[in-house]
């Protein structure tokens, strides 16, 4: 149950965030659920991998690069998911740290994270 709810408080945060930054395009509500499934497989999977063979550049920039991966992970869930456009780099990396922020925020207040 914890599940669904992650999912779909992170779906209704890329459809706010869609409207509130210029370069992401969401269609529907349809397409945010799915961006926000991909995305939680893409972070399961993918991401400490991606991890492991940077290490070196995370440890000299002081973790400053996860934020990079961050976006890597956006732009690769635009690739997979039709309906969901991300302009540039720099708009991922935008969106990726307004996502991961507002999502902290909603599960502190609400709890969840625990």
């Amino acid at each position: 149950m914890k599940l669904l709810i992650r999912i779909l408080v992170t779906s209704i945060l890329v459809m706010i965030l869609s409207y509130l930054i210029k370069g992401v395009v969401v269609d529907k509500l349809t397409t945010a659920l799915t961006v926000a499934i991909v995305l939680g497989l893409l972070n399961f999977f993918v991401k400490p991998i991606l991890v492991i063979f940077t290490l070196p550049v995370t440890i000299f920039t002081l973790g400053l690069f996860l934020l990079v991966i961050n976006a890597l992970m956006i732009m690769a869930c635009d690739h997979f998911v039709n309906g969901f456009e991300v302009s540039s780099f720099w708009t991922a990396l935008l969106f990726s740290i307004l996502l991961s922020l507002s999502q902290s925020i909603v599960f502190k207040l609400t709890g969840e994270g625990k």
